[in-house]
């Protein structure tokens, strides 16, 4: 069988200076599609760290990222990306966690009793790293994710943007439901469903994507599949012709 995840899984692995990404999975997409999931992590100018997207916790990834540095934020960057969130805070009550807009509106999120500090949006919001710039893409139905530009290494950090799954990792079966959907590395893409809801933000979608592609990145970091390691700039340039082009 296929094994569609990035091991070693749920350790922090360097890419680029105070950046880490942390591949898990597999999770299953709409109950049944097993998908590879990644967290970013940041250490920050201050020493302290961010986690990006937290996936499955295990004591021994805590423990790994605090010997970066001590963990003082959480972000959910949209609305799918939270599930694991609860874990983390109970095991590091003082971090504080930022969310896409929109995300404590929903009643799953509501219902779960998850803790959500501040929203996302503004990057001069009390307590927000400097270290970071903000940039947000609307959509229709609620839909927001709030990418990440980590200035200092030239990275680039979403979540569901861009997706880019290797067709030899994917069970048989699923590999021409990913062409069909044009999430094929190595020009992975938002999925079909995706792009449409994102286009419906309308101009604001589109000069966030703009945005996206003008921040030039040498990498960039997404949750589902071969993360673009080099050449990041021309790579989220084909990715976003959808939405930025």
């Amino acid at each position: 069988m296929a094994d569609v995840t990035y091991p070693p899984l749920d350790v922090p692995k360097p890419v680029a200076e105070d950046v880490w990404v942390v591949d898990s999975g597999p999770m299953k997409a709409m109950g049944v599609i097993p998908i590879p999931v990644r967290s970013t992590v940041i250490r920050l100018s201050t020493g302290d760290t961010m986690v990006h997207s937290p996936s499955r916790l295990t004591p021994d990834l805590c423990r790994r990222i605090e010997e970066i540095g001590p963990i003082r934020h959480l972000v959910a960057p949209n609305i799918a990306h939270w599930t694991f969130l609860k874990d983390w805070q109970r095991e590091l009550p003082e971090a504080v966690t930022w969310a896409a807009p929109g995300l404590r509106d929903r009643a799953q999120v509501r219902k779960s009793g998850l803790r959500l500090d501040h929203d996302l949006g503004s990057n001069t919001a009390p307590g927000w790293p400097p270290d970071l710039d903000q940039i947000v893409v609307p959509g229709a139905g609620g839909f927001c994710e709030v990418a990440l530009h980590h200035r200092a290494s030239g990275t680039l950090i979403l979540v569901d943007l861009v997706q880019n799954f290797e067709a030899r990792k994917l069970p048989l079966p699923l590999r021409p439901l990913a062409a069909a959907a044009g999430v094929l590395a190595p020009d992975g893409r938002a999925p079909a469903y995706l792009r449409a809801v994102v286009r419906l933000g309308g101009k604001p979608a589109r000069e966030a994507g703009r945005r996206l592609v003008e921040t030039r990145p040498e990498r960039v970091i997404f949750a589902h599949g071969r993360w673009f390691d080099r050449d990041g700039a021309a790579r989220l340039e084909r990715s976003l012709r959808w939405l930025a082009g």
